[in-house]
This record gives C-alpha cells, structure tokens and sequence, in this order.
C-alpha cells in the first residue's frame, strides 16, 4: 500500500504541473482537508474540492500562473506520504521560492488529509502578502 499510495500522490503533482486540476481533484476526497500554516493570502483551513478549487485559483492569480513545485523526494508509509519539494513563485516581479514539506494522509485511495510545512514562514507570508509596487 505505501507505494500505491506515493504513487497516487505522485500523480497528482504531475497532473498539477501539466495544470490537469480535474486529474488532481480525482487523487482527491470530496471531503479533503487542506491547511496551510502563517497569516498571507494562501494561508488557512480549507475543506472539500470548492475551497481547494478556489485556493488553486487563488495561488495562481497572485503569482501570475509562475507557481511551481519542483519534488525532490516522496516517502511513504501506511496511510501517510510526506513530499519533500521547493515551490517557487514570481510575483511583482520578484522571484522566490523555499523548501517544504507536504504531508498527506491517505485513505480508499484518496487523499483525505493535506497539511504544508513551511521552510520560512515569514519569508512566504511576506513574499504572497507584498503589494504591488508602484
């Protein structure tokens, strides 16, 4: 099971990277929950695929569609997948990006449970708060 299940969260960060958000939304519970840590734009508890939807769209408009993630390793074990990746932005013509971990609980061969790590909490927060400049 562990590998069917980093294989199923695998698929869905290629389907994300290809912009196949109906592939990405399959991998995914109606009931998901998703919860990004600090106090920007993209950060709180969101639950099923609407509001996930809409912290997709979200995250996109703000970074102009430049937002990536780039895995550099899955692991799993039992119902849990941890993903160690970068995500970088471009916004306002500034470029960032910062290391983080994703932390996925897997169950009936959905993703059930979605919770970010942030490497630099204040950096990405500032980073997707900063308005545009003048």
């Amino acid at each position: 099971m562990n590998d069917q299940n980093a294989e199923l969260i695998r698929r869905g960060y290629d389907a994300f990277a290809r912009g196949d958000v109906t592939s990405v939304f399959q991998m995914l519970s109606q009931d998901i929950t998703w919860h990004v840590p600090g106090s920007s734009p993209l950060s709180g508890d969101y639950q099923g695929h609407d509001q996930v939807g809409g912290f997709f769209a979200t995250t996109m408009e703000l970074s102009g569609g430049t937002f990536t993630i780039d895995i550099q390793d899955i692991l799993a074990q039992q119902d849990r997948v941890v993903v160690l990746c970068t995500v970088a932005a471009e916004r306002h013509g500034q470029s960032w990006s910062s290391p983080e971990v994703h932390v996925w609980r897997v169950a009936g061969q959905q993703a059930v449970d979605f919770r970010e790590f942030q490497g630099d909490e204040q950096a990405e927060d500032a980073f997707w708060s900063s308005p545009a400049s003048r």
